[in-house]
């Protein structure tokens, strides 16, 4: 017989559950629902978020990687049209397959929060826009300005794929068991158009990692301990009026985005 009492929570799967119904109400209202639209819920835990969401939307697919859960939800869950269920990791389950406009709405376990959200960005013609619980730490880095010490490889790459709003905080208060660090929600609304080609982007994202290995150093010298060439990246930043003595934390993504043109102009 089912055991009445959800599964405990498991540490290494970074499983805090959202307890608060006004935070539930304040995530669903920000995805700005509609009976036609399709949902992607990441992690669904015990489903309190899960059960507000398939009463708001046309569709639901939630993944769960954790079998307990799956079994709990699967159980008590009702056997809905505009629900399913599935038992698979989020960071091979074939998101490219979902229908296009589908919205992200998930409170994303914190120990894969970047590597998910990265995945769930290079979909982004898919995805129109992602509501996403996350430790308040990455949130300040995805709306970080240049020339903050928050300001990295994070910062522009999001920034490049999404107009990003820290919406508001969440107390740890609100989940059991309750996390060690803060929480906050984000509201990521993704760009249509892309600046960069599909062969561009590549470069664009090996150079801003590439900037950012040393942050200490000029640009210079990280892109150049990094195999860039140096003649290249000076012409490039002359190009650009900027000084060869800058650093990669004070140039934004659209500079980031010229940079790379003008580097790979040169032939690198």
């Amino acid at each position: 017989m089912d055991s009445p009492f959800p599964p405990a929570a498991i540490k290494r799967l970074g499983q805090n559950f959202l307890i608060d119904p006004n935070i539930i109400r304040k995530i669903v209202a920000l995805a700005e629902l509609t009976p036609t639209d399709t949902v992607l819920e990441i992690g669904p835990g015990r489903g309190i978020l899960t059960e507000a969401l398939y009463h708001a939307a046309g569709h639901v697919t939630a993944i769960e990687i954790d079998p307990r859960l799956y079994a709990y939800l699967t159980e008590r869950q009702p056997r809905s049209s505009n629900l399913t269920l599935v038992l698979d990791d989020a960071m091979t389950y074939p998101i490219e397959h979902l229908p296009i406009g589908t919205i992200i709405v998930a409170n994303l376990p914190y120990y894969l929060s970047t590597p998910l959200l990265f995945r769930l960005l290079d979909q982004r013609d898919r995805f129109p826009r992602m509501v996403l619980m996350l430790q308040n730490e990455v949130v300040d880095r995805l709306v970080a300005k240049p020339d903050r010490s928050d300001y990295g490889v994070l910062s522009v790459l999001a920034q490049y794929a999404a107009e990003i709003t820290k919406v508001f905080r969440v107390s740890a208060q609100c989940f059991r068991p309750r996390p060690e660090v803060d929480s906050a929600v984000v509201l990521l609304k993704t760009k249509h158009q892309r600046a960069l080609d599909r062969e561009e982007e590549p470069k664009f994202f090996a150079l801003v990692k590439a900037a950012f290995a040393h942050r200490r150093k000029t640009l210079v010298n990280s892109l150049k301990d990094q195999g860039y060439e140096q003649k290249a990246v000076t012409a490039a930043l002359h190009s650009l009026a900027l000084s060869p003595s800058t650093r990669a934390e004070v140039l934004s993504s659209t500079q980031f985005i010229e940079l790379t043109r003008r580097i790979s102009g040169t032939g690198f």
